[in-house]
């Protein structure tokens, strides 16, 4: 089976920023990128009128609207952008599917026999950040493979790649994603790690500047322990070790600004509970303003 670079299409900025940073994502990889695009069935709002008010038969109106063909054709926008991605990234094999159903349900499938999918995500107005909505949401928390959000935004051309790393339980498909990513790019991997402050922080007492540094000496032993086999399996792979006090969240976010890409993992979930993303994860694509790679993981 020929594996690809899948993004999903829906004609947004978004989504076209998407299809970008997918097609040089392809290119690094030396994969063939396709293009999907979800075709959801919309009901008639007039067959509904008399049981919907006023706002709701606005926005159904609104949808049937976006759903109708353009002229040319269904499809003309994917197509649109499936010949300005062959001018612009010459070599690249792109080819698109459009295929009925739920965008959710179409993009997870999709991901199935993917590398990574990649999807679009709109910023939020007035703060640096990710607003991913529940499609984005339903996707990273049932896809298996790694899925990456992008903005519509200009990213930081060369910067690091960031990992955030949990060392307690480290996952190799999560470093091994950052540090293939890393050499891809010829950048420093940033890899961040945070600890949690004494309780006596939480209880407003004095602080104790001996355990703390303590406390800090002995995590940093820990992160390097665990990046060591790594480091040299990926000698050529500059590494900066952060240890740090505090959110995890909060110094992944402020690593995003200068960062090519963000790496964090999610914990495959398979109970009656249902997926999970993860608080961390979580509050990393609601906030990183560089592309968020999520890595499934055991």
């Amino acid at each position: 089976m020929i594996r690809n670079v899948v993004v999903g299409l829906d004609g947004s900025p978004e989504s076209r920023a998407a299809a970008e940073w997918a097609a040089r994502e392809a290119k690094r990889r030396g994969l063939s990128l396709k293009l999907v695009h979800a075709l959801e069935a919309v009901p008639e709002p007039m067959a509904l009128a008399q049981f919907l008010g006023a706002e709701t038969q606005q926005r159904w109106s609104e949808r049937s609207e976006r759903a109708v063909p353009p002229v040319g054709g269904r499809g003309k926008i994917p197509r649109e952008v499936v010949e300005g991605l062959k001018l612009r990234h010459p070599g690249l094999d792109v080819s698109m599917e459009q295929v009925p159903g739920r965008p959710a349900e179409v993009l997870t499938d999709a991901a199935k026999d993917a590398e990574l999918l990649v999807l679009g995500s709109r910023g939020l107005s007035g703060i640096g950040g990710f607003l991913v909505g529940s499609v984005g949401q339903a996707v990273v928390a049932h896809a298996e493979q790694p899925v990456i959000l992008v903005r519509d935004r200009e990213q930081a051309v060369g910067g690091p790649v960031v990992l955030g790393l949990d060392t307690d339980h480290p996952d190799d498909a999560v470093i091994a994603y950052a540090f293939e990513a890393a050499a891809r790019r010829v950048t420093p991997l940033r890899v961040v790690h945070a600890w949690n402050l004494p309780p006596y922080f939480a209880y407003g007492l004095p602080a104790d500047p001996e355990l703390n540094a303590m406390l800090g000496k002995q995590d940093a032993a820990t992160l390097a322990e665990v990046l060591h086999r790594w480091e040299e399996t990926y000698p050529a792979v500059e590494v900066i070790e952060e240890s740090r006090s505090g959110s995890a969240a909060v110094h992944l976010v402020e690593a995003s600004r200068e960062a090519s890409l963000v790496v964090v993992g999610r914990r495959i979930r398979r109970h009656p509970l249902g997926a999970h993303i993860g608080p961390v994860t979580h509050a990393v694509l609601h906030h990183a303003t560089a592309p968020v790679a999520v890595v499934a993981h055991d």
